[in-house]
């Protein structure tokens, strides 16, 4: 197959008003946690329509300490999703608790909330859903059994930005959630992370945590005639955003909407030209066109033929990567919590077959029909 310019998986859509934003945060030799990453946290809660936002260095910070707000601890377990990035069960093993790993739906690809009640034991005190790809799990039916078990639901939104469920954004329905700015995100800070919740008595230690369980960090003593002085009152952590990480934000934040709209014609156009390939399974869509950030953009194949179609698309210079290897196949969470192949079926076959497509705001009309010329002379 002849070489087409390279068509990357994913490309952040940075431009001149990052570059501008940054500038100012490095001109103003205040570099660190300050008032950009405050004017961030105000915006984004702002937008989804929560009472607080706390910006932390990254998701798995901020699932590590929604757990530990939550009062999480040693012993205890949370239900999650085996479909996933390592991050999700780190964070609860940071915390000494265990990963209780429960099935997906085959089509969605999300949690299968239909399973979660017979996971549940006396040890459990959280469940952690993963909003799959940026499909919205079944939160009705996760609030439901939260509520009658006593349980805290801590989203996992590293997909779900912009992401709404029945008129509402994910990040405003649980208990707590935790957002991804990594590169590859719909929002992107390079690094970072946001946490989000309604609730006051989370919110505040959480501000604490996030940096040494200090009561004051460094912008907020600057102006106090004793610079020096402040307590160390909770338990903490060096979790922090930065002011140049947060102007990033600020600019990536304006432009979600936009991106969004592009990721979702992206997304139409893929949906629409694939499903001329019967050998191929194009990913579920909402009736609601919110109800989905399309974060990525995910096929399935028949079993058997992955390997064969992710290297033809590398010999016609584009790029793809598959979206998750189950936990519970790796050798850690074998060893340390007695997984094995087999536990959970629908991972495992999902995992066999999926392939993420190139999806970013910078993909032209032209590179995404290459793409698809491409597909076609694989599977026709």
């Amino acid at each position: 197959m002849a070489k087409n310019p390279f068509i990357p998986f994913s490309r952040p859509w940075i431009d001149d008003t990052e570059i501008e934003a940054v500038s100012q945060v490095l001109a103003s030799k205040w570099i660190s946690t300050g008032n950009r990453t405050r004017e961030f946290e105000r915006a984004f809660a702002e937008y989804l329509g929560v009472k607080h936002a706390i910006a932390v260095s990254s998701c798995t910070a901020a699932l590590h300490l929604s757990l530990v707000v939550a009062g999480v601890g040693s012993g205890d377990e949370v239900i999650t999703t085996p479909y996933t990035f390592t991050a999700t069960a780190e964070a609860i093993r940071y915390v000494g608790a265990k990963p209780v790993f429960v099935d997906i739906q085959p089509d969605t690809l999300n949690i299968d909330v239909t399973q979660i009640e017979q996971a549940i034991t006396q040890r459990t005190k959280a469940i952690m859903p993963v909003h799959f790809a940026g499909l919205p799990c079944d939160m009705d039916v996760l609030q439901d059994i939260c509520q009658s078990h006593n349980l805290t639901l801590i989203d996992d939104a590293a997909h779900a930005i912009p992401t709404e469920y029945k008129g509402q954004y994910i990040g405003n329905i649980g208990d707590l959630s935790a957002f991804s700015f990594y590169a590859n995100k719909n929002l992107t800070t390079g690094e970072g992370g946001m946490i989000t919740t309604n609730n006051d008595e989370f919110a505040k230690p959480l501000r604490t945590m996030r940096l040494h369980g200090i009561d004051k960090d460094a912008w907020a003593r600057q102006s106090q005639r004793d610079i020096w002085r402040y307590d160390i009152a909770t338990e903490g952590y060096k979790y922090n955003m930065t002011d140049i990480q947060a102007a990033i934000g600020l600019c990536q934040l304006m432009k979600l909407n936009k991106q969004h709209e592009r990721r979702r014609d992206l997304a139409q156009i893929y949906q629409k030209e694939l499903a001329n390939f019967s050998q191929i399974s194009t990913p579920v869509v909402p009736d609601n066109p919110n109800e989905h950030s399309w974060h990525l953009y995910i096929i399935q194949l028949p079993p058997g033929e992955r390997e064969g179609f992710i290297g033809a698309l590398r010999e016609a210079n584009i790029e793809c990567s598959v979206h998750y290897i189950p936990l519970h196949l790796f050798e850690f969470y074998q060893k340390q919590y007695g997984y094995c192949i087999g536990d959970f079926p629908c991972a495992e076959a999902a995992f066999e077959r999926v392939v993420s497509l190139p999806l970013h705001p910078g993909l032209t009309e032209e590179e995404i029909h290459i793409v698809i010329d491409a597909i076609g002379k694989i599977v026709g």
